[in-house]
């Protein structure tokens, strides 16, 4: 029997809550938000989990709140929203203030990992740092993992001891899951499981090799953030005294490490809006947890839900079969997705035996729509990831077919652009081993 997760619906403000008078906002909120998005702009103090659907207008209901709070004479800077990507908190933060007006761009927003960077160089002192530290990236970081790996001289063992890029991944999904390795190797990479104790070596000496060097990865801004939550130290108390309200877009893609700093957060208050779906949750694979979603109203005190459910991107044809697709989940909460777009056509499953199948399919769909009088320009194929395009994008030129493929390798990975960076990185930190590395090996 499905598992639901049922949370009290109230309507009313809490009594906390000021007394708002409509008619003074530079925005009628009631007139250009549906009634759950309304709900949600309007919630004030207290814990909300919004519940959003594909398509309902996550965005601008946080949008459309950031620009209420304001209009509420709250200080920009004391609103704090955490995204995932540089580019979601950007975008948020460009909306409200055309929307309102330019104090909307002073709010507190951006990824997890700069709000920690941020955080940790102001307050260093507090959680023993060095304020001058030095951040790796994961290349960087298997990079280091990779000296050590060499100078075990693990190379010997009989059975190939595994690469770099898995050595980092199961101390990463260690970290971020608040798991051992020996957890880690036992459930995700069982045949590693005999290396257990060279794992774990590895761990400690890349541990140490951090701490003597200045260096951070991107998963101990995290550590060190929710350490410093944690020990609710004089620099900790003023940066939550600072903090009214938290806002967290995609709940649902949050793992243990970053669900214990959003409760760190919200210590001395208990203003927290956390927007996802809970159907949505698809990285599982790199530490992200669905339960956090799910455990929300043990979390958080008098957490009340709101659903919103109006789709503005689909037709009713499509959700009626995600709606029933999502009826069969175990654990959920209930959802009906629903919308006034209408539709002849209705989605189609196409079970494909291997990729290439996949890529002969889509190219012939493609030749057939162009033949239909449907241009190129309008048409898109999407990849849960940009390697999956690989063989599609061989079979589209097989077809003499032209596209344009967007994302890949971002431009601060690619490898002249770290060389360049390396310098800088040694200026600023004469200790940084790993950037002297790189630069003495260019040619």
């Amino acid at each position: 029997m499905a598992k639901k997760y049922v949370l009290k619906r109230v309507n009313k403000k809490p009594e906390s809550a000021p007394v708002v008078d409509e008619s003074k906002f530079q925005i009628n909120y009631q007139n250009q938000l549906n009634p759950s998005q309304f709900e949600a702009v309007s919630a004030i103090q207290g814990a909300y989990l919004v519940i959003a659907g594909a398509g309902t207008g996550k965005t601008r209901t946080l949008v459309y709140r950031v620009a209420r709070l304001v209009e509420m004479g709250y200080d920009p800077k004391s609103i704090l929203l955490l995204t995932f990507t540089r580019k979601a908190s950007k975008e948020m933060m460009n909306r409200a203030a055309i929307l309102l007006d330019n104090r909307c761009s002073k709010i507190n927003g951006g990824t997890f990992h700069s709000f920690a960077n941020l955080t940790l160089r102001k307050y260093a002192k507090f959680v023993n740092l060095d304020s001058g530290f030095t951040i790796l990236d994961q290349s960087d970081s298997e990079d280091v993992i990779n000296l050590i790996r060499g100078q075990l001289d693990l190379a010997k063992l009989k059975k190939r001891f595994p690469k770099k890029k898995t050595i980092f991944k199961v101390i990463s999904l260690s970290v971020n899951t608040s798991r051992t390795v020996e957890e880690i190797l036992e459930t995700e990479y069982p045949h590693f499981a005999p290396y257990e104790h060279q794992f774990v070596e590895i761990r400690k000496i890349y541990e140490a090799y951090k701490k003597r060097n200045n260096l951070l990865d991107y998963d101990d801004l995290l550590v060190y953030l929710r350490r410093f939550l944690d020990e609710m130290s004089p620099g900790a108390k003023s940066l939550l005294t600072d903090i009214q309200f938290v806002m967290v877009d995609e709940y649902q893609d949050t793992n243990k490490l970053q669900a214990d700093i959003i409760k760190g957060l919200t210590k001395l208050r208990n203003n927290i809006m956390v927007v996802g779906d809970d159907s949505q949750s698809i990285y599982a694979f790199r530490g992200a947890n669905f339960k956090n979603i799910m455990d929300f109203p043990n979390l958080f005190d008098n957490a009340k839900l709101i659903k919103l459910e109006q789709n503005y991107r689909s037709t009713q044809q499509i959700l009626d079969f995600a709606n029933h697709i999502i009826e069969a989940a175990i654990e959920k909460y209930p959802k009906v997705l629903f919308t006034n777009k209408y539709g002849e056509e209705l989605p189609a499953i196409i079970c494909a035996s291997n990729e290439n199948m996949q890529s002969r399919f889509i190219t012939e769909r493609v030749l057939e729509l162009r033949e239909e009088g449907i241009p190129l320009e309008e048409i898109a194929v999407l990849f849960r990831s940009s390697y999956f395009s690989f063989d599609l994008e061989i079979e589209l030129n097989k077809a003499n077919i032209p596209f344009q493929k967007f994302g890949g390798m971002k431009l601060m990975e690619t490898a002249h652009v770290k060389d360049v960076i390396a310098f800088l990185r040694i200026a600023a930190n004469p200790k940084d081993f790993i950037s002297w590395y790189r630069v003495l090996l260019l040619h």
